[in-house]
């Protein structure tokens, strides 16, 4: 696979891609039969990309988009609870402009951080092959080189997540420890590179609905891993609420 030259190409190249027949089939189905609720939608059905200005310095990665979250939206944990929990946690820190993100065109910006995902189509039953995932790395690969000259933490939502992302470090120039790091929520990784910046990594566990709603992971345990990465990666955060 090429390297882009921008994140706008990288975009613009993800959210044409059909490599995984699967995945094209079931995210074009979901955009065709919708949801009841969002009948009156013009799906996006496409593959997702990645979401937040081209000099980021932090980095969230989550697993893939939503059916009826990205899937329909066309932007990252945009129209599902689990991007409610994680855009109000962003806004509470100080790194979104708001608290809520419904549509593409809400008007949410991110400071300093940008939302991606190692799969960039709405997986079935949420469950993405290895293959699957495999597949889709080289986008997540470009995408942290891209980053790279600015990039100096990211916050890895998941196990799934926490897996699929290490090679791409590797193969994007950062040096993963052997034994490769276990993910565990609140892990903290540097990853060093011969010709890139050291890079602070954090797991976090994910924020879906289950890890939610069960208070497995609770808002105040959200905010305190992406305000300790902001502060890894140089970004200013507001103050903790009292």
């Amino acid at each position: 696979m090429k390297q882009e030259r921008s994140l706008a190409e990288l975009d613009q190249r993800i959210a044409g891609c059909r490599a995984c027949p699967r995945l094209v089939e079931w995210r074009e189905e979901v955009a065709r039969t919708k949801r009841a609720a969002f009948a009156d939608w013009t799906y996006w059905g496409r593959p997702v990309p990645g979401f937040g200005p081209p000099d980021a310095s932090l980095l969230v990665i989550g697993l893939a988009p939503a059916a009826h979250g990205g899937n329909r939206t066309g932007r990252m944990f945009t129209g599902d609870r689990s991007g409610d929990v994680l855009y109000a946690a962003l806004h509470d820190v100080g790194l979104a402009s708001q608290p809520t993100a419904e549509s593409a065109d809400d008007g949410l910006a991110l400071y300093g951080v940008r939302v991606t995902a190692p799969v960039h189509c709405a997986p079935p039953a949420n469950k993405p092959t290895p293959e699957e995932r495999n597949t889709c790395r080289p986008w997540l690969v470009n995408e942290l080189r891209l980053l790279a000259p600015t990039l100096r933490a990211v916050v890895v939502l998941g196990g799934f997540g926490w897996q699929a992302a290490l090679p791409a470090f590797t193969e994007a120039g950062w040096q993963v420890p052997r034994p490769r790091p276990a993910f565990a929520h609140g892990a903290h990784v540097e990853l060093e590179g011969a010709e890139v910046r050291p890079l602070h990594l954090f797991g976090c566990y994910h924020v879906s609905q289950r890890n939610t709603f069960t208070g497995r992971l609770t808002p105040d345990m959200l905010r305190d891993v992406l305000r300790t990465a902001a502060k890894a990666a140089g970004l200013p955060t507001a103050p903790y609420r009292t």
